[in-house]
Parts: C-alpha cells; structure tokens; sequence
C-alpha cells in the first residue's frame, strides 16, 4: 500500500529531525568549516549535482572520462598513512575510478536489519537516496557506477561525485560528494557527503595501510572533531545542527586477493550490533587505460 509506504516515511522523517534536535548541537558554518558540503533539497537522486553546480559556478563532467575518488593520495599523509606503503592496484582504482567497473553482494544481519528495511522501504525510496539493498537478490541484479567531475571555475577539483543506482529500478543506492579533508581530532581523512532532505550525512573516514598495502577506511570515533558519521539539519542561511551518531560506524577494507583482483569488504554496524555487509569485486573496464605502476605490482 504506496499511502502507508508514505505515511510510515513522514513519521519516521519527523522521528530522525526530533533526534537531531534532542542529540544535535547548533553551530555557525564558519565554526565547523571541516563538515562543510552539499545539502540536499526534498528529493535527492542526482538532482544535488546540477544544484551544487549551478550555486557555486562550477563546471560539471558526467561519466568522466578520468576521475578518481581521491585523486591524490598523498594529501592523506600523515603518521599514520603513508601513501607509499599502498598496493599501487588500490591506490590506482582512488586515484582513477572512472577507469573501473564493480560488481557487489549483499547481507543484512538479524536484528538490525528490520529497521534497515524500514529506512530503505519508506524514507530512502522516497527521497532516492541510500536505497541500500535488503536482499542478495536485489544486489545481484547488478549495480550501476558513474563518477562526477565538478570543477572550479580555475580549473582545479572542488568535489568527485559517485552516483551509483542498483538493478533494473534504478533505485539510487549512492549520490555521494568525495573529497579529503583534515578532522580536527585526527588530521587526513576522507569525507563523503551524501545529502538529505535540507541537510546531509557525513561520513568522515580515518585511512590506514596495512602491512600487504591493503586499505582501511574506518569512520570509528568517540568525540566531536573525530572521524564518524555526523547528520546535519540546516537552520537557516549561516547555522547548522549536527548530531554525532557514534553509535554509527563503517569500516572498508579495500584488498587485493591471491588471484591479482582488487576488492572491498564494506560493514556497516549500529549500537554494536552489525547492520549491513556489502562485497565488491572491482576490475577495470573494458579498453580503460592501464597504468604502468600496476604492472610492477
């Protein structure tokens, strides 16, 4: 029934704005400059980049021929992340996603994931947005990947989007903002925007190397200025409310398997408890350019 559908979405909306207000603290955009990035209007899909474009004069390339999530890993290091130290495949696939393609299984685990199924069957299909899939099924219908440039006016980088929509409904699982940022508790971090209804979802990413040059990004924190999740309520033109959700945490391990292919382990718990399990299987695409680097790794 789309009306019940409906009806659960405006509760559970009016629901999370009421956590925001209850657990949320009200800042001025100049006092938290780091969690700066783009809001989202009433439906999301990939209306918020032409609306960021055309706010801020920017330049936008869709399905870019060459653009990467981070399209410098060495704006990540610090002490605890040394670029050098990544398997060259991985940091090729940050540097130059455009040139991949993915393939992704899914899991959502008991009990957590009924209210997974009722955030993603009444308030993500509502708005398009973080349209996560609740079966194996739903994932395995396969998984679209289109990465955004949009540029300053200068030339330079200001955001790379990655729009990604799963099977043949075209549900929109991501209309993310990435760039790299430094947390005031932290240093070098990679942060994702994804925007909501007159605010977003940031999640700010702590890198790490492991000892194979596999990746790990982890947005496990305990105070305000860590990396986390942070869901933001906008109040107005210069004032924002965000609430720290610390009980929220994901964690990506980006690898590279004994056959030679890269691939992520994508985990997403609540209160402890897990919530969703995504895999990806990333291999380049078909006549994509091949980086020197790669082969000597």
């Amino acid at each position: 029934m789309p009306w019940l559908a409906r009806l659960v979405g405006v509760i559970g909306a009016w629901v999370i704005y009421r956590l925001i207000a209850m657990f949320g603290r009200t800042y001025a955009w100049r006092d938290i400059a780091w969690l700066d990035g783009p809001l989202g209007d009433e439906v999301i899909g990939d209306a918020p980049y032409r609306d960021v474009a055309a706010r801020l004069g920017l330049t936008i390339e869709r399905d870019a021929s060459d653009g990467g999530l981070v399209p410098d890993f060495t704006a990540l290091r610090d002490e605890r992340c040394d670029p050098d130290r990544l398997d060259p495949r991985i940091r090729e696939f940050y540097e130059h996603t455009s040139r991949f393609a993915m393939d992704v299984w899914s899991r959502t685990h008991v009990p957590a994931n009924l209210g997974l199924f009722l955030l993603v069957t009444t308030i993500s299909r509502q708005v398009n947005q973080l349209n996560f899939p609740l079966s194996p099924l739903e994932s395995a219908r396969g998984m679209s990947s289109e990465i955004i440039t949009l540029r300053n006016p200068d030339g330079s980088l200001r955001y790379t989007g990655w729009f990604r929509t799963l099977g043949a409904a075209a549900r929109v699982l991501y209309t993310g903002f990435y760039m790299t940022e430094r947390a005031p508790r932290h240093g070098p971090c990679v942060k994702v925007v994804f925007p909501m209804p007159h605010g977003n979802a940031t999640v700010v990413l702590a890198p790490g190397i492991e000892p194979d040059g596999s990746l790990v990004l982890d947005s496990s924190g305990t105070r305000f200025g860590d990396p986390g999740f942070y869901r933001l309520d906008r109040r107005g033109d210069d004032r924002v409310q965000v609430w720290h959700i610390r009980t929220l945490r994901e964690r990506f391990r980006v690898y590279v398997d004994g056959q030679g292919v890269v691939r992520c382990d994508h985990t997403v718990r609540f209160l402890g408890l897990p919530v969703l399990s995504l895999h990806y299987k990333i291999f380049r695409r078909p006549g994509a350019q091949h980086e020197a680097s790669t082969g000597a790794a």
